[in-house]
Parts: structure tokens; C-alpha cells; sequence
């Protein structure tokens, strides 16, 4: 073949090549604008604005909720470490625990905006009002005129001042995991990850029975309780599991309650989220001997199932939750 044919014929695929993979990030809702220096750019929308991303190459995670997501969709390598507060258990539990070994461990503590830049981040995934909040100097908008960008989880986007999103708990991971693909440039990936988990949820959903089991999420507290609403991962899991929240009914994400509510709901499972510092065995002492709970049915039953915490945040692990929930339920009617 003519060198000069050949040349021009290799220049057409690779125009065509880069013409299709703007397709595909047009068709996911991504914009990508071309960089003569090579640089990749992408309009991707952080809770509900639209923000453009360069690709990440020192990423820091807060929560394990944050690093699973980056290393479902096989991102180690842009990791540059993680921030892991005492509720999360130990990372050496996680399905990730050797991509966990490859980055650095930064802080137990909460992320801070001197903590990312001493990191050099250019990425930082969390949560709003967790990892990121006005409160600690690590809103999007402090942490954008650092040069840091930021990614906020779409389930938390529900009270994101001035762009707020509402997602169904699971369809918000789902989405996160989409556009983190986007974000950089694995969307096939991030496509195949989603698929795979709506298989396994639908797998339970079609056993899910039609009499709904009435559930309390118990977090913590004594004195009043700290529960999930139906804008948290929990409320999903109950749901698609086949129980019932009997906190379904509150439009927020994890909130407080009285005791008196949750006596008048008479749960017959208690689902007990398992903090490192906060331990199970701790909660269900509580459980059992307090006056205002000892009577509950799942108490006198001895119904209570331990659900990890990495599993009750925003995560792929919401999915691990939900087919073990959904066993223990099916194992009640049995």
C-alpha cells in the first residue's frame, strides 16, 4: 500500500474513533471539549450543575462509600489515598482491600481543606454535609478556587444548597458510578458495573414477598434515635428486600426520631448499623434492656440483623446489603 494512502487512511480512523467516543459521552449526558494539549475535559454535572472536569490523577476518597466506587470501576491508579473515619470498619474487610494496600492512608479523621491541599489533590469524592460542608472550609466552592475538584455522591445531593438532585437511594449509585465513568472515561466499564448490579437487585426483587415485614434501622442513639428515611441506601434495601420502613414516610436521608414512634410502629426485624466505634453487640444491650424498647417484637425475637456500615452509606456494598437482608428474611418465613 502507497505510504501516503496509508497515512491519510489511519488519520480518518483515528478522527473517527475520537468522533465516536464524543458521541458516546454526548449520549451519556457528557460533553467533552477537545484540548489541543492533550488534556481531557468533560461536562459532567455535580449534583445538579454542570461542571467541567479535567481527569483526575490525585484523587482523595472520604469514606469507604467513596474509594469502593473508584475501585469498582478498576480507578486505583488515580487514587492518591484515603481518608477513613473511626465508623468505618477496618479497610482489610473490604472486597477492595488490595487496592486499598496500593494508596495512602491519609487520616481518620474528617476530611479538611489542609489536608487536601498538603495531599496536592485534584479530586476529591465525598458526600455533601460529610466529607464536603461549609462547615469545615470543604464546600465545591472553597475547594474550586483551590484547584481541587469535587464530586459529590447523587443520593446526597438531596439537600445540596441552590442544586439540589432527588434520586431514588440505588438509582443514585447507579448514577454516581455512570458518572464517575464519565468523568474518566471508562463509561463501558461504569456500564458494565451498573448492569451487573440491577441483575442482582432485580434477582431480589422477584423473590421480594407481597406481605411487607415492618423494619426499624437502628444507627444510634439513646436518648432519641437516629434512623434512615427514604432517601438513604437503607430504605432501598428494606424495600427491595420485601420488609417495610417504618420510617418509609420521612422525605429526608438519616435523621432523628422518638422513641415513641418506633414503639407504636412495632417492628418485628431491627436492622443494626455496624459502626467500628460504635459496635453492634453495644446497640442491641441498648435494645434489650432499655425500658422504652425491651417490649418491641423484634426485641422479645431476638430479630435483629447486623448490617455493616460500608454497606448502609452510599456504596457498591448497598447491593452485598441487600441480598444478605433479603436471605435473613426469607430465612424468618421459612
Amino acid at each position: 500500500m502507497n505510504e501516503t494512502v496509508s497515512r491519510r487512511r489511519t488519520a480518518v480512523r483515528t478522527a473517527l474513533a475520537s468522533l465516536t467516543a464524543t458521541a458516546l459521552l454526548a449520549g451519556c449526558g457528557a460533553e467533552v471539549e477537545p484540548s489541543g494539549s492533550g488534556v481531557r475535559k468533560v461536562t459532567v454535572n455535580r449534583c445538579g450543575e454542570p461542571v467541567e472536569y479535567t481527569t483526575p490523577r490525585r484523587a482523595v476518597v472520604y469514606e469507604g462509600g467513596s474509594a469502593d466506587k473508584m475501585f469498582a470501576l478498576g480507578l486505583t491508579e488515580h487514587v492518591h489515598g484515603y481518608v477513613m473515619p473511626p465508623a468505618n470498619p477496618p479497610v482489610t474487610e473490604s472486597p477492595w482491600a488490595a487496592e486499598y494496600a496500593k494508596v495512602k492512608f491519609l487520616s481518620d479523621d474528617l476530611l479538611n481543606r489542609e489536608l487536601l491541599v498538603e495531599a496536592k489533590a485534584d479530586f476529591v469524592v465525598a458526600g455533601w454535609n460529610s466529607g464536603l460542608s461549609d462547615k469545615r472550609g470543604t464546600s465545591p466552592e472553597i475547594l474550586d478556587g483551590l484547584g481541587v475538584q469535587s464530586f459529590m455522591h447523587a443520593e446526597s445531593c438531596f439537600n445540596y444548597p441552590n442544586h439540589p438532585e432527588r434520586h431514588a437511594p440505588f438509582d443514585g449509585l447507579y448514577t454516581d458510578l455512570e458518572r464517575l465513568g464519565q468523568i474518566f472515561g471508562v463509561q463501558q466499564r461504569a456500564a458494565t458495573v451498573v448492569a451487573d448490579m440491577k441483575r442482582r437487585v432485580e434477582a431480589v426483587r422477584a423473590q421480594a414477598p407481597s406481605t411487607r415485614t415492618p423494619v426499624f434501622l437502628y444507627d444510634s442513639g439513646t436518648d432519641q434515635p437516629f434512623t434512615a428515611g427514604r432517601q438513604v441506601p437503607p430504605n432501598d434495601i428494606i424495600s427491595f428486600a420485601g420488609g417495610r420502613n417504618i420510617f418509609a414516610d420521612l422525605d429526608g436521608r438519616w435523621t432523628q426520631v422518638g422513641w415513641e414512634a418506633v414503639v407504636q410502629a412495632r417492628p418485628e426485624v431491627i436492622i443494626i448499623l455496624d459502626y467500628q466505634d460504635q459496635p453492634a453487640t453495644q446497640k442491641i444491650k441498648f435494645l434489650k434492656t432499655s425500658p422504652k424498647t425491651k417490649n418491641l417484637p423484634a426485641v422479645v425475637n431476638d430479630r435483629f440483623f447486623i448490617l455493616d456500615y460500608n454497606e448502609g452509606i452510599s456504596s457498591p456494598r448497598n447491593v452485598d446489603g441487600l441480598e444478605k437482608f433479603a436471605a435473613y428474611l426469607r430465612d424468618l418465613r421459612s
